[in-house]
């Protein structure tokens, strides 16, 4: 039997019974609606203000269903380490990422999910990220010139969304896409603004109309480019997906390609946008922190227009701190669902099948007893020796267990690419007296678009 036919048999649920859950404290706010409108204004005062009242498991209503949020490491490592297979990653995202982006890796579950990811591996090799790093390096340069030479003020937000797009343009599909590049990326954005849309339905002249035009436009593109990159090849990951093959060495399906290319731009581009945004804004925020970054990034002896190569982004420790700090305050993911596919129990509460769970980074990453003075920016916080101390699902900007970001490695060499460059040509600053306002869900992102002043060193 072929590998591309042992798909695991779908998971199906029967939602709990009403009243399933009233045994876990908590508030479901008001009729239909719930909770919804107060976790969307402010979801981390929310959840804290909640997590004091009710505790770390705690029921809720968010989207239309009764759900229970679980808090702290403990539950992160429950949910994602997922050693017992009780939560569908799947069932989970479907509500928001199913129409638009559906059977990407982070929609497969179990069996299924970990031969799709073992297949798309072969993407993330060390030959590959070479040639991906050739890309982005080129592409990051480029972008930060053209900043060197108009300086002053911006927004740094949009200008960042554009240049994370173009680079994943690049490094995904291929320096040579041609004239098609910007109908593409066009129709992505369209996609990633309907999958958070309020709307769900893709009635006429809705966002989620928009984004259900744009699948169709990126499953057309891709659908005619993979019989033309399996024969002729190259190095992006677009290319490398065409070949990649199953255990049983047969080639992944198109429908397979076209979903896992789609989720992988949309998931490389948005939550790159917002943790190259939110450590931009705590450089910024930070000069001191900004000097020794850029200390570290003159001790690498690359001169201007140089190229970066994996040796020397290994040579930047004290910058990956720093952006894993950035990541730990602001999370790319604030919140993680899942639906349980079977009873369980978890803090000594009776939790049936086809309950909606979802944990919660942002939460973790704050809590004092963790990270003393949550809300500082404090890179030291990611010393060897305190990462050891650590429980190891306290840190989950990447997720974990089985569903880890396959990207990881990617998102850390592009942030320290990019680093590298810009410090090396650009002085960040903010107004004096001006504190940036975030939107923290789905993804963070500065409401005003972050206004900095850039100056070259």
């Amino acid at each position: 039997m072929s590998m591309q036919n042992l798909a695991s048999p779908a998971i199906s649920f029967k939602p709990p019974k009403r009243n399933s859950l009233t045994h876990i404290p908590g508030d479901e706010g008001w009729p239909i609606i719930g909770k919804t409108l107060e976790v969307l204004a402010d979801p981390k005062g929310h959840i804290e203000k909640h997590a004091a009242k009710y505790g770390l498991v705690y029921r809720s209503h968010l989207f239309g269903e009764t759900s229970l949020v679980f808090l702290g490491p403990e539950a992160n490592e429950l949910v994602l380490f997922d050693q017992a297979k009780l939560f569908s990653s799947t069932h989970g995202w479907a509500i928001v990422l199913g129409r638009l982006f559906p059977r990407g890796l982070m929609l497969l579950d179990f069996d299924e999910h970990r031969l799709h990811r073992r297949a798309l591996s072969v993407a993330f090799k060390s030959g590959p990220m070479k040639s991906y790093l050739a890309q982005l390096d080129a592409g990051i340069a480029a972008r930060v010139a053209q900043w060197k030479a108009q300086p002053g003020s911006m927004l740094f937000y949009p200008a960042m969304k554009q240049l994370t797009l173009d680079l994943a343009a690049t490094s995904f599909l291929g320096a040579d896409i041609g004239p098609e590049v910007d109908e593409i990326t066009r129709a992505f954005i369209d996609m990633i603004a309907a999958a958070v849309a309020p709307i769900r339905k893709p009635l006429p002249g809705t966002q989620m109309a928009r984004g259900v035009k744009g699948r169709k436009r990126i499953v057309a593109y891709f659908s005619e480019q993979i019989p033309i990159r399996r024969e002729k090849g190259g190095q992006d990951l677009f290319s490398q997906l065409c070949r990649a093959t199953h255990e049983d060495g047969a080639l992944l399906s198109t429908q397979d390609i076209v979903d896992h290319m789609s989720f992988l731009m949309m998931a490389a581009h948005d939550t790159l946008t917002s943790s190259l945004t939110s450590f931009v804004a705590a450089l910024a925020a930070h000069p001191q922190w900004q000097d020794k970054l850029r200390n570290e990034v003159a001790s690498l002896g690359l001169a201007p227009g140089e190229p970066t190569t994996l040796d020397k982004l290994e040579a930047m420790p004290m910058c990956e701190m720093a952006f894993k700090e950035a990541m730990r305050m602001k999370p790319p993911v604030p919140s993680i669902p899942r639906r349980a596919v079977a009873d369980f129990t978890f803090m000594d509460y009776a939790i049936p099948a086809g309950t909606l769970i979802g944990i919660n980074p942002l939460f973790t990453h704050h809590m004092p007893e963790i990270w003393p003075d949550p809300e500082t920016f404090d890179p030291m916080r990611f010393t060897d020796e305190a990462q050891r101390a650590r429980h190891r699902f306290a840190y989950v900007p990447f997720g974990g267990g089985a569903h880890m970001c396959i990207g990881l490695h990617f998102a850390y060499m592009q942030a320290k690419c990019f680093t590298r460059h810009f410090l090396q040509n650009l002085n960040v600053a903010l107004e004096p007296g001006y504190k940036p306002e975030w939107q923290m869900w789905p993804i963070p992102k500065p409401r005003d678009g972050l206004r900095v002043t850039l100056r070259p060193v």
